[in-house]
This record gives structure tokens, sequence and C-alpha cells, in this order.
């Protein structure tokens, strides 16, 4: 199987290059949408789709009345072929759209109109091709950067675009890989429970380790929530700017927050050559902080989206189990017992047989250990199942 990942990277250019460049986005939007109002109808069965028609029945005219290279004509056209296609089977499926509308600052490259340096890239344009020296992270760690922009990962397509004033290239990075149902030890399994909070930490495993702060997290998100709130009672435009600018600055940097913690509990995976994480259902969280801001809920949704990518990379599936009662649930294999006075804040105690542990801790325990129960019910062909924990593995039998 092939991994996909993508890296947004600032361009340094050169200011004499920067008229070429906005030529060169205002032609690619110009044949993309050349392309999608020959292909489009009202009527969805009477649409073009397909690039072979759409190349037959538009490439000469655009690249006879445009000054761009074939290769980006032909990028063009697949942008407004896909495109047209999406509506398509929106129009098919009874939902409302309409055709197409390319108004932004967009040029898809491929192999042949960009070549990729240690330091910099070459682009084609309308005119001579133009190098920029790529602005790579000051600190790299923990970014995707770190993770991608190497020997490992094959360099495709990208996508230039201008914010701004300055120049970004998302370029997409690619690698072979098995699938976790390939690897030699999957036909065993070993899993690592992850416990997801709205306060204090915002992810725990059942090996111990204790991820991000889900009251900080929250902090940043009432400061920003209560400076635009005060912004747009101003009312004037610079208030507007500048509710965008710190809302951009705030998704970026609650991207990066979650994108490290999933890293984290990756590397935990990695670490104890888990072939599993188990986490907690988001439908039944989402049921069971309903009270709680929908940032939260983001917030969780975004962590294990990241960790499904970053853990298939090393073979490692992503599964849901209920997460009901596995705060209650005394996790110590020779008890289970199960009494809402167990847990009492951060502390868990169990009223039967008194084992102690963190409570967040216990409830990741729990929700591995029933991705295991789950395995060895459902007979999936796992001869020993066990848990990750803190220290070594638990083999759990039914």
């Amino acid at each position: 199987m092939e991994i996909v990942r993508n890296i947004q990277i600032k361009l340094d250019v050169r200011e004499a290059d920067h008229p070429v460049l906005d030529e060169t986005f205002e032609q690619f939007r110009t044949a993309a949408q050349r392309v999608a109002d020959h292909g489009w109808d009202d009527e969805p069965s009477r649409m073009t789709t397909t690039k072979t028609e759409l190349h037959a029945e538009t490439y000469a005219e655009i690249r006879d009345s445009l000054s761009l290279q074939s290769s980006l004509v032909q990028s063009a056209r697949d942008l407004a072929a896909n495109a047209l296609s999406n509506c398509q089977d929106r129009l098919l499926d009874g939902d409302a759209t309409s055709k197409p509308e390319f108004d932004g600052t967009v040029v898809v490259y491929n192999g042949r109109t960009i070549t990729y340096d240690d330091e910099s890239v070459t682009l084609a344009t309308t005119g001579e091709r133009v190098t920029a020296g790529l602005v790579t992270p000051v600190e790299n760690e923990g970014t995707p950067f770190e993770d991608y922009w190497t020997d490992e990962w094959e360099k495709a397509e990208a996508t230039l675009h201008k914010r701004d004033g300055t120049y970004y290239l998302h370029v997409a990075v690619k690698k072979a890989a098995e699938p976790a149902s390939c690897r030699d030890d999957a036909g065993n399994g070993v899993v690592l429970g992850v416990d997801l909070n709205v306060d204090g930490y915002l992810a725990v495993t059942s090996t111990g380790a204790f991820l991000g702060n889900a009251d900080y997290l929250n902090h940043r998100r009432d400061a920003y929530e209560h400076r635009r709130r005060g912004l747009q009672q101003t009312g004037t435009r610079s208030a507007h700017l500048t509710i965008q600018s710190i809302g951009d600055r705030f998704a970026r940097w609650s991207n990066d927050y979650i994108h490290r913690v999933s890293k984290a509990v990756v590397r935990e995976a990695v670490a104890h050559e888990c072939t599993a994480i188990a986490f907690e259902n988001l439908e039944h969280i989402r049921d069971r902080i309903s009270a709680a801001s929908k940032f939260q809920q983001w917030s969780f949704r975004k962590l294990k989206r990241y960790a499904e990518y970053k853990a298939e990379e090393y073979g490692i599936g992503v599964e849901d189990v209920s997460p009901a009662y596995t705060s209650q649930r005394c996790s110590h294999t020779e008890c289970g017992f199960v009494h809402e006075d167990n847990r009492i804040g951060d502390e868990f105690e169990c009223v039967k047989c008194g084992k102690k542990l963190h409570s967040d801790y216990n409830a990741a325990r729990n929700i591995g250990q029933r991705l295991v129960q789950r395995w060895l019910k459902s007979g999936a062909g796992r001869a020993t199942c066990q848990l990750a924990l803190k220290s070594g593995v638990l083999k759990v039998n039914g």
C-alpha cells in the first residue's frame, strides 16, 4: 500500500519573480475555468467529466490562447475535471450545487513542472522557470516537516498558493508501507489503550504516558474567544481583519498542539510493538460531553484522525471501543469490579480489591482491554492477545 502525506512550506521568492508567478496563477485559473465552463451542464447526465474528453475538446484552444506550458494546461484540466465530477455526483444524489468557479490563487505542479532540491524548488511559469528558496521551520522537532521531509518519502505533486503576499507550497509526499494485516505479528496483537479527557491530561495511555494538557488547550481557546467577541463588538473593518488573523493563528497553533500529542500516542504504540491503538468511540464521547464545548469534541476527532494516519505508516491499526463504565471499572484483570464510588476525581481506588491507580490511567487500561476481549470473542485469528502496560504486556485470557 502507498501512504501519502502533505506538508506546507513557505517559499522565499525574489521580488522580481512575483509578476510572472502572479500571471501564472491568473492563466492557470483561466484555463481551469474554461474547462469547467465547457464541461458543465445543468443536466448531470449531459455533463462532460472525463479527462480524455475534456482534453480532446479544450486542450488545443487553451494551449494556443495562453502562455502556459502543456503540463500546466493538463493540470488545470484535471483540476476542473475533478470539480465537475464532484458536482455531477452531488446532482445525481439529489443535492444542490452549481458550476465550479475558480477564483483563488493556486497552481498544481507535477513531476514535469517542479524540481525539488535540498534548499529550493524550481517552478514552471508562463515565462522562465522560477527558483524559490524553502523557508524551513527553525524548530523542526515534532513538526510534519521533520517527519516527512526526508529521503524516506518521495516528493510528488504540489500546489502553489499565495496568501497575504506570501507564497506557500503544499507538497504531497509518499512512500510504500505494509498494511497492519500484513505484519508478521498481526496474527496475535498488542493493544495500546488511550483515554481522552476534557480536562487534565488530554490523552493517557495504558502504558502510563500522560500526554498534553486539555486545560491549557481550553484556556487558549477561551482567550481567543474572549478577544474575538470584543473585536466583534467593535465592528470596524480593521477589527474584522484582526479577527481573521487571530483565528488563523489559533487554528494553526491548536492543530500543531494536537499533532504533537497524536504523534506521542503513536510513538508509545511503536515503542511497545503494538499492532493496534484503541480509542473510545467518538459518538459515545459526544454524548457524554454534550454539555461541553464543540471545540473539545473537535479536538478529540482531530487527535484520533491524526493518530490514524500516523499509525498507518507503521502498520498499526486504530479501532474504536465503547467507553461505557471504563472510568468506573477496576482494570485489574482478577477483579473487574464496577462501581461509581471507585473513582473520585483523578484518583481510582477499587472498593472491592483496593487497587489504586490514576483514574485516567485506569480508564486507558480498560479501553485497551475492551479491544483485546473483542478480538478474543470474535475469533479474529489472534492466538495471543495482549494489552500494552506501563511495564511490559499483560496477556488477557477469556
